[in-house]
């Protein structure tokens, strides 16, 4: 495509096309610059702005995946998601079929988390090699309902939903396939590949508000490590976690072990760390929504970060910068 504004017809064909628009809200099209948002009555807005490379076609995933992350991180914030803007830009090289399939992705992603596609912008330039995306979401929230790790108090019990690891998973057991079922069976590797399922926080977002949660904290890249080193040091204060109580499904473990990824320290979408007063009331509750969850520690008064094991007592360190999935992917090209 040449550089600049995409023609009408490929913003009509291949991206308008792929919005589909679900109620009075905000609707994107061509000529519309802004989008105007109003938050109800009692309400403030919260927004949050995730960006990604799309290299490949395995990284459409991402780019679908951007969308629950911002998604995840307002629920976690407890304001509920309404509407995403998407800013796109292209490499000349870009072509219109790839391109139809990543607005279809994504407009995919928002349909199953409900939020509408407000608006955005794409651009075609010499300058970049692989198109770059950036999600906008914004939500509202009341005030009294706004959580955040700044209000968790030493005391409270740290409770984890579902599982660790999710996202990496999915994310590895479908694009290192041909590895995986040279060791395992392909009931294994499909049921990992298909963990994306769980990836929304959405629900169990709602439940912990009306069920005792303090602060909570959405997993991502870092995994549950970097997430109780995030609540730590947002709070002010210290944990203690056991490693044995931390959830893991077994999928996990063995895709794991084969690509030779720590899943403590793995993207994990999909997962909610909270904090309540009484953690195992907020887990039953959780529970009986049909959600996994278990009470995983404790935030204590001083600033240690301790993470046991049976006999071995250790010292959380500080979230590593870098993506293990990405060092993953590059150990086996």
């Amino acid at each position: 495509m040449k550089t600049g504004k995409p023609a009408e017809s490929v913003l009509k064909r291949s991206i308008l096309k792929q919005v589909h628009h679900a109620g009075n809200r905000n609707s994107a099209a061509v000529g519309a610059d802004c989008a105007f948002f109003a938050a109800p009555e009692g309400q403030i807005l919260a927004w949050r702005v995730q960006e990604a490379a799309v290299a490949g076609q395995a990284d459409m995933d991402d780019a679908a995946y951007v969308i629950q992350k911002c998604a995840n991180n307002l629920a976690a914030a407890g304001a509920a998601p309404i509407s995403a803007l998407i800013g796109l830009m292209l490499p000349e090289n870009y072509g219109e079929d790839s391109l139809k399939e990543l607005m279809k992705r994504m407009a995919s992603s928002c349909e199953n988390a409900g939020i509408e596609i407000a608006g955005g912008d794409t651009n075609i330039s010499a300058a970049v090699t692989m198109p770059v995306l950036t999600v906008t979401m914004l939500g509202t929230v009341r005030p009294e309902e706004k959580r955040e790790p700044a209000i968790a108090k030493a005391g409270q019990e740290l409770v984890l939903s579902k599982w660790i690891g999710l996202e990496g998973t999915a994310v590895l057991a479908r694009t290192r396939r041909t590895e995986l079922l040279a060791r395992y069976p392909a009931y294994l590797v499909d049921t990992a590949a298909g963990f994306d399922e769980y990836l929304s926080v959405q629900k169990e977002a709602g439940i912990a508000l009306k069920n005792g949660a303090a602060a909570m904290h959405d997993l991502s890249q870092g995994g549950v490590f970097g997430a109780l080193w995030e609540l730590a040091e947002g709070s002010g204060l210290g944990l203690k976690a056991d490693l044995k109580k931390i959830p893991i499904r077994q999928e996990t473990v063995e895709v794991c072990e084969v690509c030779g990824v720590n899943p403590y320290e793995m993207r994990s979408a999909g997962s909610l760390l909270m904090t309540a007063e009484d953690g195992e009331s907020l887990a039953e509750a959780l529970r009986q929504a049909g959600i996994p969850a278990a009470v995983i520690g404790k935030l204590t008064e001083n600033r240690d970060r301790i993470i046991v094991n049976g006999e071995e007592t250790r010292f959380l360190d500080r979230p590593k910068g870098a993506d293990v999935i990405a060092e993953a992917m590059q150990h086996f090209e």
